[in-house]
């Protein structure tokens, strides 16, 4: 990005709008690769696509229409099993939760159903089930869902509507670390991944609700509700 186009697309963006995560700050450019104008928010560190090049919803349908996750894959479990064992860990006995995104095959559910919890799925394209967004749970998880969301703070509001007090939400997503490495990272490359997330910009997210959030590994996280008082 040359420093004329910079200071054009700083300008438009302090006179259209604030970072899409936390609803602060200035976003300043970060990159432009591939074509793509990438945006840092200095408040909660937030990487995300410029919103006029976001995929229309038709184009983002297709390529999740090419997804495959088969619940019975050993590979697929062991991979989610790194968010639903540390999860498992602090739930309590036949706890009610939502699986958020689930995708084509909602095989964390199945995962959580074994371990005796009750789960109810739901997808925007592939189980649009409203009566499932309007209970409350006891825990939600989000695998692989967040760097797609177009409207971030309004989802994480949402979802802090669907958990009861002291509720979880478990959160799977790629960390972004190295600017340098930012470019090629073959997670920026999907083309339906929109924001990006460092462990910084979880926590920031985390407290802005007052709940809490732990890193129990690399690309994990899990949050909680405050209790009601």
């Amino acid at each position: 990005m040359t420093t004329a186009e910079g200071g054009a697309r700083t300008a438009g963006w302090r006179a259209a709008g604030i970072c899409p995560v936390c609803r602060q700050g200035d976003p300043r450019p970060l990159i432009r690769a591939d074509g793509f104008d990438y945006w840092r928010c200095e408040a909660c560190e937030a990487s995300f696509l410029d919103p006029g090049q976001r995929p229309s919803w038709r184009d983002a349908s297709a390529y999740y229409l090419r997804h495959e996750n088969d619940a019975d894959d050993p590979r697929y479990r062991r991979f989610l099993a790194r968010l639903a064992e540390p999860l498992l860990a602090r739930l309590a006995p036949r706890s009610r939760g939502l699986d958020y995104g689930c995708g084509p095959g909602p095989a964390l559910a199945a995962m959580l159903r074994e371990a005796k919890h009750s789960i109810t799925v739901y997808d925007p394209l592939f189980r649009p089930d409203p009566a499932a967004l309007e209970q409350a749970y006891d825990f939600i998880t989000c695998t692989e869902v967040i760097e797609h969301f177009h409207h971030p703070a309004e989802e994480f509001e949402r979802l802090d509507g669907l958990l009861r007090p002291g509720g979880w939400l478990g959160l799977t997503t790629c960390f972004q670390t190295e600017d340098a490495r930012f470019a090629g990272w073959h997670y920026r490359r999907d083309p339906t991944h929109v924001v990006f997330y460092r462990e910084a910009t979880l926590r920031h997210v985390a407290a802005a609700r007052g709940w809490s959030c732990e890193i129990p590994a690399k690309d994990i996280a899990l949050m909680r509700k405050a209790d009601s008082k």
